[in-house]
């Protein structure tokens, strides 16, 4: 597409970050560069809102909405709200019957629960996640409120095993996804990144053929099936083969700075 104006909904991990949490400077450059194109970059991702604006920040965009938690967050900006940012879209869950059923297959599993506020409690184990603004609590201090997102980590399964798992588990009233490895990222009925997305073309204005996502998991398959409806689908060339196949198109791997080409081509 050559016309100016695009929105451009960005997946983070393995699209824009590699899996050590680093950025290249051509995925900078080329973000940059679209955006001094007249394009709209935005993210849209499973991560909470405080794990994304770092991310914001290094990519050096200014979009006026992100969306986060896999669309159960979407967030504003507000030049006068901390960070530039306020929440300005929250769906929210009752966790409990979830967690309880997941606890039930995963016995040693570990826990996570993201709240309206950006707060978080989580168990014991969940050492590789940013803990910041966020609480250990016992398996039972986590199903008392509502919650935007809950993410359950088995360090005892590789991908394969553990979606075999969940296939198994007969979930029922929540969305889920799975991670690049043994994690699971659950979000309300109905919600994922293409509703969010949708609502903010809606509020942007931009016609449904001028909308380019770009990801790499399968939490971006309904976000493919939205943008590749009447504009682009892009996969990262190490997705799962479902994710490639929900996409209208497959680049590089993030190995390969795969994003660097689409945005130039943008």
């Amino acid at each position: 597409m050559s016309e100016a104006g695009l929105l451009v909904a960005l997946d983070v991990d393995g699209t824009l970050l590699h899996e050590d949490g680093s950025m290249s400077d051509a995925v900078i450059t080329a973000a940059r560069s679209a955006t001094e194109r007249g394009h709209r970059l935005m993210l849209a991702t499973g991560r909470s809102w405080e794990t994304t604006l770092p991310v914001v920040d290094e990519l050096g965009i200014d979009p006026e909405y992100v969306v986060c938690a896999n669309g159960a967050l979407v967030m504003k900006r507000d030049a006068d709200a901390p960070g530039g940012y306020r929440r300005h879209l929250i769906e929210t869950f009752d966790p409990s019957d979830v967690l309880k059923t997941i606890r039930s297959h995963l016995a040693d599993g570990r826990y996570m629960v993201e709240y309206p506020s950006g707060y978080r409690r989580y168990t014991a184990g969940m050492t590789d996640w940013n803990l910041e603004n966020a609480e250990e609590v016992e398996f039972e201090g986590l199903l008392s409120e509502p919650v935007t997102r809950v993410v359950v980590v088995s360090p005892g399964h590789d991908e394969l095993e553990f979606l075999k798992i969940v296939e198994g588990m007969g979930l029922h009233q929540v969305a889920y996804a799975i991670g690049w490895t043994a994690w699971l990222d659950i979000a309300p009925l109905g919600v994922n990144k293409s509703t969010a997305l949708e609502r903010v073309r809606e509020w942007l204005d931009v016609p449904r053929s001028h909308v380019v996502a770009v990801g790499d998991g399968r939490n971006d398959i309904e976000m493919f099936e939205w943008a590749g409806a009447e504009g682009r689908a892009v996969a990262m060339g190490q997705a799962p083969d479902e994710v490639q196949s929900a996409a209208t198109e497959v680049t590089g791997s993030i190995g390969e700075d795969g994003l660097v080409a689409v945005l130039n081509s943008l």
